[in-house]
């Protein structure tokens, strides 16, 4: 039933900023738990990070630590991840996910997910 729509991706060199956007169609979201997944060409997918609806942030990637910020606007309904000192390594499709509970760096606890936004490290 939620409907939930990245935006923001694009093609960006080693060490930019890029800004993702989740937008939900949800006027309760401030109940839910957002995460951020992302998943490169031939790997599997992996939880990155997690905004609780108490605005707690959760890693799950120990690399993205000190690079990777999510807040959340229940106001507007959206959801925003910003990136910085991106490497090569950041390359991939990343998608958020919601739910109603606890975040969870596991993809099938959550209950709704968005169709991806691609991101590109590169020269």
């Amino acid at each position: 039933q939620l409907q939930l729509v990245e935006s923001g991706g694009g093609m960006v060199q080693p060490g930019g900023s890029l800004r993702l956007r989740c937008a939900t169609s949800s006027d309760t979201l401030g109940r839910l738990v957002i995460g951020w997944f992302r998943q490169a060409p031939g790997q599997e997918r992996e939880a990155v990070l997690c905004i609780t609806s108490q605005y707690d942030i959760i890693y799950y990637a120990d690399s993205v630590k000190d690079r990777f910020f999510i807040s959340r606007d229940n106001a507007e309904n959206t959801v925003s991840l910003q990136m910085s000192s991106l490497n090569p390594v950041d390359t991939a499709v990343y998608y958020c996910a919601a739910r109603y509970n606890d975040c969870s760096g596991h993809g099938p606890d959550y209950d709704s997910w968005g169709r991806g936004t691609q991101v590109t490290v590169s020269w």
